[in-house]
């Protein structure tokens, strides 16, 4: 009962926040230059063409009026359609999202491999050699921007080593694409049985994850450790060490009682990451969604950029309410 009541009460939380973030987006990109309108038309069209297509699409009207017929269509699950692919917004991101959510979850995964481990070490043993090799990873990843790590990647992966496919999207080019079934290439081709699609897809998958999975270990190689030493002078950690249990036991309990924390941070970085990748999916081409809303702004593709974070603010919102519920299990009291 206790779960139904925290789920129900953050339901009702999360239509207001959804409201918010909708209502911002919206007007800050309205301030964006930019007039679809012309766009479509060309740079041969009238005035009087312009001021018709502006008309029939509403944007003639004020911005309240533009606002509530919006958010009118969106609670009927119409997100509009783009003009630059001409296809429904859903449409676009159905085939475009899973890409990105791939490379999310596989290098928040290889992160999460990365930094908790050693964040456990170090914690635990503060003065010892994997603190000092701790404090070396996080001082160098943490100034590095992402494309840049991504671009010194493929130069020493493709171009040096030739160990590495060039970065030409999610599939080689003489590979045809697995039947979409979950939206992974690499899970449908499995599920399928189309094992050069699968070989293609994750070697493709390699430089990407990398890129993203040595950069946010930071965050979480950070809180882990800061956690454990944290936790190193609580009375429960002292009694079992008193014990003489074994390091591995003790750091069993400390990680036990660190995951709280840590899955607050992985949750709120699996949110941040899916808007924060646009980068990464342009040196590689991988054809996101995060490339498909830079687009769109640069073009005032309104509905496009408006169903991207929609899109992504239900996931994020998702993606925490899960981590709430699963901490509330953890922390019972």
């Amino acid at each position: 009962m206790k779960m139904l009541r925290h789920l129900a009460m953050r339901l009702l939380v999360t239509a207001p926040q959804m409201l918010g973030i909708v209502a911002v987006a919206f007007f800050l990109l309205k301030l964006i230059p930019g007039d679809p309108a012309p766009m479509m038309l060309g740079p041969l069209a009238t005035q009087e063409s312009v001021a018709k297509l502006r008309a029939e699409m509403g944007l003639d009207q004020p911005l309240p009026v533009q606002f509530l017929a919006y958010l009118g269509r969106l609670l009927h699950g119409d997100l509009g359609r783009s003009w630059q692919t001409t296809n429904t917004v859903l449409f676009d991101l159905a085939q475009r999202l899973p890409a990105t959510l791939e490379l999310v979850s596989l290098s928040l995964l290889l992160a999460i491999t990365i930094g908790v481990p050693l964040g456990l070490v170090a914690g635990r043993w503060p003065q010892g050699l994997a603190a000092r090799a701790a404090s070396a990873y996080q001082i160098v990843a943490g100034a590095l921007p992402d494309f840049w790590v991504a671009l010194v990647l493929i130069f020493f992966g493709y171009t040096v080593l030739q160990i590495a496919p060039a970065p030409i999207g999610r599939l080689d080019i003489a590979v045809l694409a697995p039947d979409a079934i979950t939206g992974s290439y690499v899970i449908d081709a499995l599920l399928v049985g189309d094992f050069d699609a699968m070989r293609s897809a994750a070697a493709q998958l390699v430089l990407p994850v990398l890129t993203l999975g040595l950069l946010y270990g930071v965050p979480i190689l950070t809180m882990t450790r800061a956690t454990v030493q944290r936790l190193n002078e609580t009375d429960f950690i002292r009694f079992a060490m008193a014990k003489g249990l074994s390091p591995m036991r003790v750091s069993r309990h400390a990680l036990r009682n660190a995951l709280p924390t840590l899955l607050t941070v992985i949750g709120s970085m699996y949110g941040t990451l899916i808007g924060s990748i646009v980068l990464v999916e342009v040196v590689f081409a991988w054809g996101g969604a995060g490339q498909y809303a830079v687009s769109a702004v640069l073009n005032a593709d309104l509905n496009a950029a408006l169903g991207f974070v929609t899109a992504a603010a239900v996931l994020s919102l998702g993606i925490h309410l899960a981590v709430d519920l699963v901490i509330l299990m953890l922390e019972p009291q």
